[in-house]
């Protein structure tokens, strides 16, 4: 069977009234195109599932999660059971357009991009809540990792497959997937998307994502800049640390053998804490980050579990008139 020429892979959770505009849409603006549609059920608690089996064409696989995961996982399921040359994801929420992906897709094999990243050009969020902390993480992204991309927030974005399959995406890493993405040499631009305000569900976001986008951040940039060589991170702090607490102990040695009483001074107890401080930089920190990804990578292992996979049963020939999402939502 010949491979399609894009997978689009979804991640949903609790999206019930959104699957069929969603899928609609999808087939819509897939249509003329060999494709194959993508679905992760992230461990939803509704009726999420039932709408898949009562809308999914042959064309759609739905891979269903036996426990909520996250999205990064859910994203990673997905492009690994992805056939297509080119892989585009996307929010099941509604605010993602299909309509864009044939568009980027163009554009990508046109100009030969690695990855075309979608920008929300007039994002329908909150602005206090949402958009604010999304442009100075943006800015703090772009600005210590010399990723360039004003939106980094969009999950909208269409890779080549061998990018988005060799892109190693752990914990919650998918905020910085153009940045995982740049470490292989990938070629990106950006262009333009739809974006529109949320009619059904929850949003799935809050102002604790700024304190684990900071957190992610700080891992980013050491595999960005110091894991190929974090002797040179963890070893040149752990050194100096090792380093003052050799001088501040031998400088206690000597006053020990000139006869003064060094017992129950706090530099002793600081020049101990430096020494072997310094020996955890040099050893801990680097290790359990190598372990974990050891343990995935060289026994290809997964990071998730799935209860089950389905595939539609409804004829992709049929199409769906063509539509958007704002006139489907308004349905």
């Amino acid at each position: 069977m010949s491979k399609p020429l894009i997978s689009v892979v979804i991640t949903i959770y609790n999206e019930e009234k959104n699957i069929q505009p969603l899928l609609q849409a999808s087939y819509s603006a897939l249509d003329g195109l060999d494709y194959e549609v993508i679905l992760i059920e992230d461990g939803s608690t509704d009726g999420t599932v039932a709408e898949v089996k009562k809308y999914a064409n042959s064309r759609t696989k739905l891979l269903i999660f036996n426990r909520n995961h996250g999205q990064t996982t859910a994203l990673a399921a997905g492009i690994d059971h992805a056939q297509g040359e080119y892989i585009a994801t996307m929010d099941g929420d509604l605010q993602n357009d299909p309509s864009d992906i044939p568009v980027m897709l163009r554009k990508a094999i046109d100009e030969d991009w690695d990855v075309v990243a979608g920008r929300r050009a007039n994002r329908q969020d909150g602005f206090v809540l949402r958009k604010i902390p999304s442009k100075i993480a943006n800015w703090i992204i772009r600005n210590s990792t010399k990723v360039y991309l004003n939106d980094y927030g969009c999950t909208l974005r269409v890779y080549k497959a061998e990018i988005a399959q060799n892109m190693g995406l752990y914990g919650e890493l998918h905020r910085f997937i153009p940045v995982l993405a740049k470490q292989q040499g990938a070629r990106m631009t950006e262009v333009d998307v739809k974006h529109h305000a949320r009619i059904h569900g929850e949003s799935k976001y809050g102002l604790s994502r700024t304190f684990k986008v900071m957190s992610d951040l700080i891992l980013m940039l050491f595999f960005q800049k110091y894991f190929q060589r974090p002797i040179h991170l963890f070893g040149g702090i752990g050194l100096i640390s090792f380093l003052i607490g050799v001088l501040i102990n031998f400088y206690l040695l000597i006053l020990k053998l000139m006869g003064e009483d060094i017992w129950g001074r706090p530099i002793l107890i600081l020049g101990f804490m430096l020494v072997l401080g310094g020996i955890q930089l040099i050893t801990t920190g680097i290790i359990a980050e190598i372990i974990v990804r050891t343990y995935f990578e060289s026994q290809d292992k997964k990071t998730y579990t799935l209860r089950s996979v389905f595939t539609g049963t409804l004829d992709p020939a049929v199409v769906p008139e063509k539509v958007d999402i704002e006139s489907l939502m308004k349905a």
